[in-house]
């Protein structure tokens, strides 16, 4: 009877120490660092928020910075995983590379290193996808999307194929920049993750 009771003691400190929570990290750029908004409008934030409902041993890291390219993401990615041991990485990088017309190549073999990384660390990886304006012409931005395709479909990864979906190009959900998803945006940003991520969970 002693030995149940201090093995339900022992059962109770786990789950109110937070030693059985799970850590969703996100690698991303301004779109995931919620550029030009506040904190508590971003996607990201909002995430952590439905988890509380839906999944509350879960917690959201935001690794998210600004103007980050894949290259950037892969020399953080070690001491990410080393600090925080996510169950799953969620990928959103990309688009800076794309805009400052990186060669895409170079781009899925970062985004490719980091999927391995992730996955040697015992993380899940889910991939979410961009698409560039076509501004930049055809070849690039067709090179550029078939980079996440090739990469999701090479490594069977969960995938969002453009993460912008209902929000990019579209007349009020933009900010003035045309680049970065105003406030009213961000849950329509999350819920193009949440079918994907949730199994995951």
């Amino acid at each position: 009877m002693r030995n149940w009771l201090r093995c339900g003691v022992l059962l109770l400190l786990c789950v109110t120490q937070g030693a059985w929570a799970g850590t969703v990290l996100v690698v991303g750029d301004s779109i995931s660092a919620a550029f030009g908004l506040e904190t508590g409008q971003g996607w990201v934030y909002r995430l952590q928020q439905r988890l509380e409902t839906h999944a509350p041993e879960y917690e959201v890291v935001n690794a998210s910075i600004s103007g980050d390219t894949s290259s950037g993401g892969l020399a953080r990615l070690p001491s990410l995983l080393a600090e925080h041991k996510p169950e799953v990485v969620i990928l959103e990088l990309g688009g800076n590379d794309g805009l400052r017309g990186q060669p895409p190549l170079q781009m899925k073999q970062n985004l490719a290193a980091m999927v391995e990384r992730s996955r040697e660390a015992g993380a899940k990886v889910l991939l979410l996808g961009m698409r560039l304006p076509p501004n930049l012409g055809q070849r690039y931005t067709t090179a550029f999307a078939g980079v996440f395709d090739s990469l999701a479909q090479e490594k069977e990864l969960p995938y969002v194929p453009f993460f912008l979906e209902g929000v990019g190009g579209v007349e009020g959900m933009m900010q003035a920049d045309r680049i970065h998803p105003a406030a009213n945006a961000q849950e329509r940003l999350l819920d193009n993750v949440w079918p994907v991520l949730e199994p995951l969970l």
